[in-house]
Parts: structure tokens; C-alpha cells; sequence
């Protein structure tokens, strides 16, 4: 780890420079972990690197090549590949990162790769029956945490890293922390669930008391906040409001913590009871935010503060959802009667 320190109109900068001994893939882990990214984000952003490299068959270091491979590697993506919009984003943002941040020579603006073709569809959206035909084939912790995205908006990885201070039962709130683009906002907690959501975070906090019985009970902090408050991590407050069952080894400080449930166990749960609801659209958990978001439209909410309940950064994102909302078309009057209905105009 280097810290490179340059002065510019009398200010003082910090540059992050891997360790030049290390070889790249762990330097690009290195620079990714100092910069506190997500360990999802690890993992796609080394996969794509290495994508990179292999698409060039591993002959050339990255720092011999520049912005034209960059774009005759996306391009490939695009016309043989025919990966979506935001997959070949995906790759672009990797790749940015391991120029700049890492090998410290930024790509320029004049990339001009073939970009992806951007499909819009209509999301998948659920009707209020087939909501209940679908919760009426689950069960345990699985349902509520089904009941919870359906009944909040919330996005699947923002119920996982859900934690016990972010629910509040006073106010009726749930506090999305750090949710997509980084972003903080609140949403509403949804009373059908609230008593049966407290009894399980009591649970939950019986589990925590046992861990630290056992001389265990940390959990992992964001960012810098382990180093800031180093009790914080085996406080009650911030405990997963759905832990694993197990405890697991940290892969980057190699320390027993107990994490957050896997997502792929929700995903599972929810296409095996789409299956057996009889439901035959391609639903899958984000369908539930969806559909949370259209009931709330046909019901009446301004699309301004469905807006802020889902966290999107523009309300052109919100406005897809007006496209699939039903209609009662039978309470509408066509312009041409209300022509001729009118006595002013007759």
C-alpha cells in the first residue's frame, strides 16, 4: 500500500497506490478493499478484468494496452456477445477502475465502442390475486422477508443488509442505508407485518445474546465504522434483521462473524412458489417491488413520492410503472361523447 501525496493550489491530495510487488489481480483487490467497495462488487469487478485479459489471451499486461482495446473489448461484447445495456456498463465501470484507480493511467473520453442495443420492456408486475396465491405457497422467514418487499418497495439486497436500528416501530419506518447509487432514504413499514416482523427480530437478538455467549456475536461494519466505534460490530443495534443460520469466516479479515442471509435462498423460494401459485409470467423477487409500486399508482399515490420511496434518482425511472398500471377504461368517458355530452357545445 502506497499513499502518494501531491500539493496543488496549496492543497494536499491523497493518491492510493497498490503494492507494485503485487500481482495485478491482487493489486485490483487491494485498491478495491481500500476503497471500501462492496465484496459483490469485487467479485464482478476481478471477473470482468479477467474477461479482459483473456479476451487477448493473456498476452499483453493491461498497463501495455489502452482506451482502443477497451473498446474493441466492449464492442465484442455488444455484436458477438449481445449483452445488455447495463452488463456492458458493467464491464466498462471495471475497466475504468483498473486504469485509473489502479494501474493510475486513466482511459480518455474518446472511447468509441459499439454500444449495446437498449431493449425497454414493460416490468413484470403481479395482480393483488396472484400476490396471495404466491404468499400462500410460502412460509417461515422466507414469506416475511416476501411480505417485507412487497410491502415496503425495497430492493433484494436492501432487505438482506437490513439491520435491527434500521426498523422502527415507533415511527412505522424502514431506513434503506446505503441503498443503490449509495443513496439513504426512508420507506414505510408495512403494518400487516409489523407484529410478526418484531417477534422475529426478538429472535433474532436471543440468537445474537447466544453468539456472544460463545465469544462470538460481530458482524460486519461499512466503511470505516469498525475502526471509528471497534465495540459498534457486536452491538444489538447493528445485527442482520435476517442472520445466517451458521457463522462464516470473513474472507477479507478472515475473522467468524455472523452475515446476512444468502439472496439466492429468497430467489429460490420465491420462483418454486410462483411455480406452484400456477402463475405463468416470469416473476422473480424484484417483481414484488414492481408490483408494489404499480398498486401503490393505481391506488391513487403521487408519483413524486413513489418516487422517493423507491429511491430513484430521476422520476422518468418511476414513470415505466405508469405503463402497466390498470385502468378502469369503463369509468372513462371517450372525448367524443364528452363533446356532445356538453349542452354548450351541442
Amino acid at each position: 500500500m502506497i499513499l502518494v501525496y501531491s500539493i496543488d493550489k496549496m492543497e494536499t491530495k491523497t493518491k492510493f497506490r497498490p503494492d507494485p510487488q503485487l500481482k495485478l489481480m491482487d493489486q485490483v483487490r487491494e485498491t478495491l478493499r481500500y476503497y471500501h467497495y462492496a465484496i459483490s462488487t469485487e467479485r464482478t469487478y476481478c471477473n470482468w478484468i479477467l474477461r479482459y485479459i483473456k479476451f487477448y489471451e493473456m498476452r499483453t499486461h493491461p498497463k501495455e494496452m489502452g482506451p482502443r482495446h477497451v473498446e474493441r473489448f466492449l464492442s465484442h461484447l455488444a455484436t458477438r456477445e449481445h449483452v445488455a445495456v447495463s452488463t456492458q456498463q458493467q464491464a466498462l465501470n471495471a475497466l475504468v477502475f483498473l486504469y485509473r484507480d489502479v494501474l493510475d493511467q486513466p482511459l480518455d473520453d474518446t472511447i468509441a465502442h459499439v454500444r449495446a442495443k437498449k431493449k425497454i420492456r414493460p416490468p413484470t408486475v403481479l395482480t393483488e390475486e396472484e400476490i396471495q396465491r404466491l404468499f400462500a405457497q410460502m412460509q417461515g422467514t422466507h414469506l416475511l422477508m416476501a411480505k417485507l418487499i412487497y410491502g415496503s418497495g425495497i430492493r433484494l439486497m436492501e432487505c438482506m443488509r437490513l439491520r435491527i436500528q434500521d426498523v422502527d416501530f415507533g415511527q412505522n419506518n424502514i431506513y434503506v442505508r446505503n441503498g443503490k447509487g449509495g443513496k439513504d432514504r426512508t420507506t414505510f413499514l408495512p403494518q400487516h407485518i409489523k407484529d410478526e416482523l418484531h417477534l422475529h427480530i426478538q429472535r433474532v437478538k436471543e440468537l445474537h445474546r447466544q453468539d456472544l455467549k460463545e465469544g462470538f456475536g460481530e458482524v460486519y461494519l461499512p466503511n470505516a465504522l469498525a475502526k471509528k466505534y471497534p465495540n459498534a460490530s457486536k452491538e444489538t443495534r447493528w445485527q442482520y434483521v435476517f442472520p445466517a443460520k451458521k457463522r462464516s469466516v470473513d474472507p477479507r479479515t478472515g475473522r467468524v462473524r455472523r452475515h446476512h442471509v444468502l439472496e439466492s435462498g429468497l430467489q429460490k423460494a420465491v420462483k418454486t412458489a410462483v411455480k406452484k401459485a400456477g402463475i405463468d409470467k416470469r416473476a422473480t423477487v424484484h417483481t414484488l417491488r414492481h408490483s408494489f409500486a404499480t398498486h401503490l399508482l393505481e391506488h391513487g399515490i403521487n408519483i413524486r413520492t413513489l418516487q422517493e420511496l423507491l429511491g430513484h434518482a430521476d422520476v422518468k425511472t418511476t414513470e415505466i410503472y405508469t405503463h402497466v398500471m390498470r385502468r378502469d377504461i369503463n369509468q372513462i368517458q371517450d372525448p367524443l361523447s364528452r363533446l356532445y355530452a356538453d349542452p354548450k357545445t351541442s
